[in-house]
């Protein structure tokens, strides 16, 4: 795979829309003409796969995509433009990734290191861990995963054990323990993980972020089946890993202030784009509880309805906190977070009560004609309702659980005391 140059996409799309009369407008022009053009030929059977529940479909092609997308310059838009990125404005990034959405362009393969690593790199990184790692996501040559959870700390993050220790020369860090719920990790190269660093410490103090190879004999991916039969989670198992002592992001310690910083971009502008997704989903569903009378039924008409009002508050309080005209920070994550996870759950509830018995029947026979069986994840065959409502059971969950979002906001915002520790 040829590499990209990044000077060739120095292009400041910042100050090009200070200078160019209705430059949002033409600007979303030209995603839409170019999504229009290119989501044909190798590319047209990729639209609307790879989403949640579907992360195996089509995993190469969407790579070549992702990739695609990188030579004409729509990878990390948001990036400084001496990283590769485009310089693009908010108002820009969020055109982009409505217009991503409404053209049902597949799911992407890169948002760990295009939205979270990358943004947290340029923020707390060193400029040789910038040179190194920037354009590999830029041009989608190196993948990562994300090493946060373990088994006895899933939303705690600060309840960590995974360890790691300078080797006697100083020169390479050795990592032991165990991640769990890796998303991607077993397509990965890279994972950034945190880990205890401070022998005795507890909590969020003594916590360091690291930058760990996956391919190499001290680490073990272990895939972990979900209810839709696909294995979008793994393990992760640390014995005597290894990486550079160079690659800590921040000070010995400070991974707590650093992981901090990445989950702000986890909640980012992507998540309009998300919203985009949702709603057509809701269309989708309405069209179809018209057409099977579900809708004249009171109670499915006002679940309808409440989904439609809380879609349009989502979008509202996204749209707010991005202008800055709320307090931002991790109480604000918390709360977009409850908003769409909720809301997301409640929405493959509701497919399934207006689809009504067929909802509780999968397709007999596979393709090659065997049984279908949801212990063999290349046999399950799950309608697109079928799969919202399992997979969206885990909303709740990843990426912090209600109950931990819920305590942010008591603690951080109302100033409650903190939840009692057993």
């Amino acid at each position: 795979m040829t590499s990209i140059n990044l000077a060739d996409r120095a292009v400041d799309l910042g100050e090009w829309a200070r200078t160019v009369p209705d430059a949002d407008d033409q600007f979303a022009r030209a995603v839409r003409e170019w999504l229009d053009e290119n989501l044909v030929g190798e590319f047209a059977d990729l639209t609307g796969r790879g989403g949640p529940g579907s992360e195996h479909e089509f995993f190469d092609q969407r790579l070549a995509w992702d990739r695609h997308l990188a030579r004409a310059g729509w990878t990390c838009l948001g990036w400084p433009v001496r990283y590769g990125g485009r310089g693009a404005t908010l108002e820009q990034r969020i055109i982009f990734h409505q217009e991503y959405a409404r053209a049902n362009a597949p799911a992407r393969v890169n948002h760990l290191g295009e939205e979270l690593l990358g943004p947290t790199l340029i923020e707390y990184g060193t400029e040789e861990q910038k040179q190194r790692f920037l354009p590999g996501i830029v041009d989608v040559t190196e993948l990562w995963a994300q090493g946060y959870s373990e088994p006895g700390a899933g939303s705690d993050l600060a309840g960590v054990s995974t360890t790691a220790a300078l080797d006697d020369a100083g020169e390479r860090w050795i990592l032991n323990g165990q991640k769990v719920w890796t998303s991607l990790a077993h397509v990965a190269q890279w994972c950034f993980v945190i880990a205890r660093t401070e022998k005795g410490s507890s909590r969020h103090h003594g916590l360091s972020f690291l930058l760990v190879p996956i391919e190499q004999p001290g680490v073990t991916v272990r895939p972990i089946q979900q209810l839709t039969g696909t294995s979008e989670f793994n393990e992760v198992f640390f014995d005597d890993a290894v990486t550079d002592a160079d690659l800590i992001v921040g000070e010995p310690g400070d991974g707590w202030t650093v992981a901090m910083g990445l989950l702000q971009f986890e909640r980012g502008v992507s998540t309009l784009g998300q919203q985009v997704g949702f709603e057509r989903e809701w269309r989708n569903l309405a069209e179809i509880a018209r057409g099977n009378g579900a809708v004249h039924n009171p109670e499915i008409a006002s679940r309808l309805t409440r989904a439609w009002i809380g879609l349009t508050v989502m979008r509202a309080n996204a749209q707010r906190t991005l202008a800055g005209d709320i307090v931002s920070g991790t109480a604000a994550a918390s709360v977009s977070k409850l908003l769409w996870a909720n809301w997301h759950r409640d929405l493959g509830e509701l497919a399934m009560a207006i689809v009504g018995a067929p909802s509780l029947v999968g397709p007999t026979h596979t393709a090659e004609g065997a049984a279908n069986d949801i212990t063999d994840p290349d046999r399950v065959e799950l309608d697109e309702w079928q799969r919202l409502f399992l997979f969206t059971r885990a909303d709740t969950i990843y990426g912090g659980s209600n109950e931990v979002q819920r305590n942010i906001i008591a603690e951080r915002v109302l100033g409650l005391p903190r939840e009692a520790r057993q």
